[in-house]
Parts: structure tokens; sequence; C-alpha cells
């Protein structure tokens, strides 16, 4: 993750004008934000899960695990939001790359 929002910060601040390699960037940008959201949707279901089930069985255990689950649900959101901002940034830079003019 931080490579590929480190490579999308390159491309805006450098004032990369290969629309080619801004577009390829983007892709990659748009399939890690979709995988991010699976990551989301799977962690929110085993939450579901474990919190319909904390009155069986270990319950300190069933807590941690949620705790944990709520922590990496977190990461996850912080994550998508950070590359859906520089996404943004980069897909202004690209508009303006197709008209002749840089947009920041």
């Amino acid at each position: 993750m931080t490579e590929l929002l480190d490579q999308i910060q390159t491309l805006i601040d450098s004032s990369n004008r290969d629309l080619d390699q801004i577009e390829r960037t983007l892709t990659d940008g748009y399939a890690h934000a979709l995988f991010l959201e699976a990551e989301k949707t799977r962690i929110e279901k085993r939450m579901s899960i474990v919190a319909h089930g904390i009155q069986r069985g270990d319950t300190a255990t069933k807590a941690r695990e949620l705790a944990s689950l709520a922590k990496s649900l977190d990461g996850r959101e912080g994550d998508l939001s950070r590359l859906r901002g520089l996404l943004g940034r980069l897909r202004r830079h690209a508009d303006g790359v197709r008209v002749g003019s840089p947009v920041r």
C-alpha cells in the first residue's frame, strides 16, 4: 500500500505528463481500493459472526477477537480514505494532462 501511495504522490508532485503511466497507476489504485473494500466486507462479516456467538463459548477470547477485528477494520477504512483522496488528485492531474495544463 505504501508503495502505491508513494507512486501516486510522485506522479502528482512531478507533474508527470505520461498519460499512459498515469492511467496505469489509476487502474492499479482502483483495483487496490476494490481489494480494500472486499477486506472491509470480510472483516465486517466476521465481526457479525463473532458478535452473534459471543454468548456461546469463551467470551473473553471472542471479545479479544472483536477488538482485533475492529482495529483491522479501522485500518482498512483509513487506508481506503487515504487512497481515495490521492486517486482523486491523480484523476484531476490526468484530466489536466488531457487538456494540456496540470491540475492539482
